[in-house]
Formats: structure tokens, sequence, C-alpha cells
């Protein structure tokens, strides 16, 4: 990206618009594909490889639901039939002759989806954050974790690199509990004209805060274990020390900053099962067992807690989790982690509630994804959680907390100045949702200005000569 201001869209031209074009078209032919090989296998078990399919898809989702919600035998049971289905669908494929055109059937469906959101990325406007160029900070103060991601900060010689910048480094004490937003308040006391942290998310909401109330830029230096807000940022998490080289040659970009009761967020916060789950001491020695021994009570048992929340407008009842995040993820994949969010300057928190009490909610949830009732996905500006106990356990940004009900968050709209690295190599375009009729007409060529475009042409050949 350039220097300056570079909010809005653009269409893309040439080689870009011709690409799309050509991933449309190849779309089309990897669609086609599919429904030929449907087609000639249809005598002879071409209907047997979809319903074999889902029939496996629907039986291992059962199964790993009876692994999660229960206990003693029928855990062992739901790992089994889990680890079975898949195998026994492999198997029937093998054994009837169909396993070829199941694996070219397979090709074919993920070439297509690949296509298709390439080609949907290609031909979307380019809607690049808005960014600034921005003035080398004169006294930087970066507070430092160094026990944060498993000693990042040494690993990587995050001290020496940040004091050769001309920044003042405050290591933090992992001996004792310290406040990190009150070294933070000191710091701009002391005359600090920008603010940064090196550790996790939780380090990083509470000193985003004080810089966000100064009107100070803000440094990300990804040296926690995940830093999903450092991820969406476009931040190099391999190699936390490339952040760093804001100092020198940044650009700033505003974005939002989350509040929940009062304490700010930058990435999420959990409540239900999750936060349930880490408020356990054990957890953070043993995630898988921890959460595996606590499943059963927080999934299936009867008194488990249940949460509504109120959506502005809407109503989610009875939810054994929900996931509020500052900006909405792009799909569902941020309950496991994996979600990106391709902007932080929405002003909309974004919203994830899951209710499966059973196992044909599970396989109903597995074949029909965000169409399903079990899952709920939804964009709020205030999101008020309520439930039976007058207080939950919450997870903000993965830190353990409990909160009385109700618990309201909400969101700072563009509080936050961000100083980045001019070089971010983790900025992604996501792709949109497949819209097959955008396909067909990007691979015919036809583009919403295509009219107008033919119209401004002919009235300039139907202009007199001056």
């Amino acid at each position: 990206m350039s220097q300056g201001d570079r909010g809005g869209g653009t269409p893309p031209t040439g080689h870009g618009g011709r690409a799309a074009r050509w991933l449309a078209r190849l779309t089309l032919l990897a669609a086609a594909g599919v429904v030929v090989v449907l087609a000639l296998a249809l005598g002879s078990g071409g209907l047997l490889i979809v319903g074999a399919g889902l029939l496996g898809l629907v039986v291992c989702a059962a199964g790993l639901w009876w692994f999660l919600a229960h206990r003693g035998l029928v855990r062992l049971l739901g790992a089994l039939v889990a680890v079975a289905a898949p195998v026994a669908v492999v198997l029937l494929f093998t054994f009837a002759g169909l396993w070829l055109s199941a694996v070219f059937l397979a090709v074919c469906w993920g070439a297509t989806l690949a296509c298709a959101k390439a080609a949907l990325r290609g031909s979307a406007p380019q809607r690049s954050r808005r960014t600034v160029a921005a003035a080398r900070p004169r006294r930087p103060v970066l507070l430092m974790n160094p026990r944060s991601g498993g000693g990042k900060v040494t690993r990587f010689g995050l001290v020496g690199r940040a004091e050769e910048l001309g920044a003042r480094v405050v290591l933090l004490d992992p001996t004792a509990p310290t406040d990190v937003a009150e070294l933070a308040r000191a710091a701009v006391a002391g005359g600090a004209d920008l603010l940064g942290v090196a550790g996790g998310d939780g380090t990083q909401a509470l000193v985003a805060a004080v810089a966000a109330a100064h009107d100070l830029p803000f440094l990300v230096v990804p040296a926690g274990t995940r830093n999903h807000f450092a991820l969406d940022l476009g931040l190099d998490r391999a190699d936390p020390s490339r952040s760093l080289a804001a100092l020198t040659d940044g650009e700033e970009l505003r974005v939002d900053l989350g509040d929940v009761a009062g304490r700010p967020f930058v990435n999420t916060v959990s409540f239900g099962v999750y936060a349930d789950v880490v408020q356990h001491p054990e957890y953070r020695d043993a995630k898988a067992g921890t959460a595996l021994d606590l499943m059963p009570d927080l999934l299936a048992s009867e008194g488990a807690t249940r949460l509504d929340a109120r959506v502005d407008g809407a109503v989610l009842d009875s939810r054994q989790a929900l996931l509020v995040s500052n900006n909405p993820y792009v799909s569902p994949d941020a309950l496991s982690g994996t979600g990106r969010r391709p902007r932080l300057d929405t002003g909309e928190l974004g919203v994830l509630g899951i209710r499966v009490e059973s196992a044909a909610q599970a396989a109903d949830l597995a074949v029909r994804g965000t169409q399903s009732a079990g899952l709920a996905a939804l964009t709020a500006r205030r999101v008020e959680v309520s439930a039976a106990p007058h207080e939950i356990p919450v997870a903000v940004d993965g830190e353990a907390l409990r909160m009385p009900t109700p618990v309201v968050c909400t969101l700072r709209p563009g509080a936050l100045r961000v100083l980045v690295p001019r070089d971010r190599p983790g900025v992604v375009v996501p792709a949109p949702p497949v819209d097959w009729r955008r396909l067909v007409r990007l691979a015919l060529g036809r583009t919403g200005g295509g009219t107008a475009t033919r119209i401004r042409v002919r009235l300039r050949l139907r202009a007199p000569a001056a």
C-alpha cells in the first residue's frame, strides 16, 4: 500500500479483471465436471456417493456429540463412531468400485469452490484499510511481558531492538501481579507520545484503552501465544520484531475498540462453555483434558447455565455459548480460533451463538452450517447478555473473569490509533460469499458498469463534431 489516505474501494481493472473472468469460467467448468461425474456414475452409484458422504458426515457429527457430552462407555462409543464413520465411507467406495469417481468428484468440487472464491475476490472492489502517513514518535514507551508466548521477548531480542530504535522499554515482572494500565498511565504522565505492548491480546487491550483515552498512537508487537488482533492487522506473528519497524517507518490506521462492562477488548468476549472452562486453574497446564472433563456438565447437564442475549433488536435465547467480537469474523471459524476479521473499522460487533443439545442437532449443524437453527451469526452495535446466575464467567481476550449480569458489550468506533509497519505480510483480501449469478455474469464478461459504459460510448459517437 502506498503512503497516504487509502480508504474506499476501486474496481479491479486490466489484468486483474481478465484473470477474474477466466477464474469464473474455470469455476463453471469445474461445476460442470461435478454434474458430469454424477451423471456418468448415476447408473453405477452416483447417488450412493452423495448419500453415503452425507450419511458419514451426519454419523460422525453424532459421534462427536456423544464423545463431548457424555462420559464413560458412551464417550468411548462416540469416539469409535466418529472415527469409524469416515473410514466406513472410504471402504464402501473402495469395495463398490466408486473410489475413483468419489475422488474425482471431490477434486472437482474443491476446484469449483477455490476458483469461485478467487474469481469473486479478484472482481470485488479492493477496499484497503484507511491509513495515513505517521510521524516518527520521539518518546515511545513499550511494555513487554518476558513470559508471554513462551518467552518471545527474549527469543527475538525485542528489548535490544526496540531500544536501538529509540524506545524506552518497561519489562513486566513475571513473579508479581502487575497493573499494566497503571504503568501505561504513568508512561503518559512521563511524556510518552506512543504506547506499545509486546504481549497477548489481553495485555494489548488494557494498554490500548489508555492510548485511546489520550489519543496516542498504539503499537502492537505480537509476542503472545495467538495474537488474533495482530493477525487481523496483517502483522507478522512468526517474527514479532518486524512490528518494531513502525517506530521509524510506519503508517497509522484507525480501528474500533470493544468494551464489555467497562473493560476494553480487542478480539473477543466469550460467554458460556469456553468461559466456564478457562475459569479452572488446571486448564492452563492441561487444556484438552480439563475441557473434556468439564464438557458433559456444560453441554448436557440440566443444571448447566444457559445464556440469553439481546442483540440490538434480535433475541437469542437459551444458548450454551456466545462469542462477541470486535468487528465480525467472515465465518464461524472464529469459534475454533482460525477465523479472520477482514476489517476492524466497521463500527459493528460480531455475534455467534450456539445451541446444540442432542446428537441430531449436532448432525444438523454439521450438514447445514450457518443455516442450522443451532448456530446464529449476527452483527450489532450493542449486545446484552443475561443468565439466571447473578454473576457469570466471562473470557475477555482469553482472560478469565467473572461479571455481574446483565453484561453489556459495545464498541467505540475509530477510538484507537494503531501504528503499523508499511510492510505487513498478513494483509489479505477475503473472498465474499459464493454468488452463482454473479459468477455467471462475470464469466460472460457482464459487469455492473457495462450498460452505462455502452451508453456513454453511443453518446460520444452521436455527438456533433466541434
